[in-house]
């Protein structure tokens, strides 16, 4: 169910990144360093990762769309377990488990080929 465009997956990519990075001041749980890092890190890493995807956002587009979206998922549900894992569940939990989720669910239904690679692979069939 690939319902996603990687357009639309680039533009969700830059606005979940920097919501990460923000999520503790906006939700008031930046005194639990490791809730706060955990979601720095991981919008830190995605920004990073998406200036070097190969889709409409990348800037470099040097990394595979379907490496992207495996690693998403790997990270949505390391961000999701990660309060139990990292041992801050008790005092925060659930803006990771929800964010986690989302990128579990944005990874597994978004196209796995950038629309430019779609239309030249067409086109390179096409031709005789």
């Amino acid at each position: 169910m690939n319902v996603i465009s990687t357009k639309l997956h680039s533009r969700i990519d830059y606005t979940t990144s920097i919501l990460f990075i923000a999520m503790p001041w906006i939700l008031g749980f930046n005194d639990v360093l490791p809730a706060t890092w955990t979601l720095i890190a991981v919008g830190c890493m995605s920004i990073l990762m998406s200036l070097f995807m190969d889709y409409e956002g990348g800037m470099v587009r040097s990394l595979p769309m379907a490496a992207h979206l495996n690693i998403d998922i790997a990270t949505g549900l390391f961000l999701a377990a990660s309060p139990w894992i990292l041992g801050f569940a008790d005092e925060v939990y659930l803006p990771h488990l929800l964010l986690g989720l989302f990128e579990v669910a944005a990874g597994l239904m978004t196209r796995r080929v950038a629309q430019s690679d779609e239309a030249d692979t067409l086109e390179h069939s096409q031709q005789p």
